[in-house]
């Protein structure tokens, strides 16, 4: 409806329906300007939307990652591998966050998720190199002691 009819009071006979905001592409849009709570915040709405899409609780354990809430990244990185057993970068994620906290064992199967089915793309060798190396750090490093 344009200004002047609504102004003039003629009806129109179209209907106007709200729009559902993106808010993935919001939420990519805030962490890409550096602001990771907004961009949470988003999340959550767009988690709202689609509550079966590990893509968005993958997007919000990197972003807990990124402000330091590495618990919830941990939580929300398990969510997404339950609803996609496959999503290698969840995989990537979590193997680090579990090795620097100490469980290698659980780390080192991720790093084994990823590496069995690698990303492909222009930035994918150094990822997968990191993961091999990593790996390969934990293989070779000394079993703990039993208590």
């Amino acid at each position: 409806m344009s200004f002047w009819r609504r102004l003039f009071g003629r009806q129109s006979t179209t209907v106007l329906s709200p729009q559902r905001l993106d808010y993935l592409n919001e939420a990519l849009a805030l962490e890409r300007q550096g602001d990771y709570k907004a961009a949470l915040t988003s999340y959550r709405l767009a988690l709202r939307d689609n509550p079966a899409d590990p893509r968005i609780l993958q997007n919000m354990a990197i972003a807990f990652t990124k402000t330091g809430l590495m618990d919830e990244a941990v939580r929300h990185y398990r969510k997404a591998l339950k609803l996609d057993g496959d999503l290698v970068g969840a995989h990537y994620g979590i193997a680090f966050l579990l090795k620097h906290q100490g469980d290698d064992e659980t780390a080192a199967r991720h790093l084994r998720a990823f590496l069995a089915q690698p990303p492909k793309g222009p930035d994918a060798d150094r990822w997968i190199r990191h993961a091999q190396n990593t790996l390969k750090g934990i293989e070779e490093s000394p079993a703990p002691e039993p208590s």
